[in-house]
């Protein structure tokens, strides 16, 4: 096929990446889950720069496909893992925490996430990745302020009650 061999072809697809196995969100996430390990993070210029491209590729292969969203497509998977990482301190905890509630949300597609889904285009195969792995990101800093912040978080708060 013609459209996997060209640039928004492969940039949507991670080089065919999505096209291989049954279950190819997983497998782009997974690939950007080691991506991000490897790098120590993800700088938000390049996730912009990855969202930018990301979006004109997946419109523009989703159009010539003639499918809405088709299944390989999975530079949204690497936006939206890399959104529930961005501005968050690149632990191994973190990363394998964001790793599965993101597949749990990118799979469920809770509100707003399923509404996301329904814009038009490149923009709705974005979208709702995008607003997964934000709210990710907020869950795991409530996790993090939750549990391991010492003094201004719930348990420090709840450790100086009754002194």
């Amino acid at each position: 096929m013609k459209i996997k061999r060209s640039w928004y072809g492969i940039t949507a697809t991670l080089a065919g990446l999505g096209g291989v196995g049954k279950m190819p969100g997983t497998l782009g996430t997974a690939v950007s889950f080691f991506i991000l390990v490897m790098a120590g993070g993800v700088h938000p210029l390049i996730l912009l720069a990855v969202i930018a491209v990301g979006g004109i590729a997946s419109d523009r292969y989703a159009k010539e496909r003639g499918v809405e969203d088709p299944r390989d497509v999975v530079i949204d998977e690497v936006v939206g893992y890399w959104t529930s990482m961005v501005f968050l301190e690149t632990t191994m905890t973190n990363a394998v925490m964001a790793f599965f509630l993101f597949r749990v949300i990118d799979i469920v597609k809770p509100f707003p996430v399923g509404t996301m889904e329904r814009l038009p285009g490149g923009i709705g195969i974005m979208a709702d990745d995008i607003c997964g792995g934000l709210i990710v990101n907020l869950i795991l800093r409530l996790i993090s302020w939750l549990l391991v912040a010492d003094r201004l978080g719930l348990i420090g708060l709840l450790s100086r009650v009754g002194r």
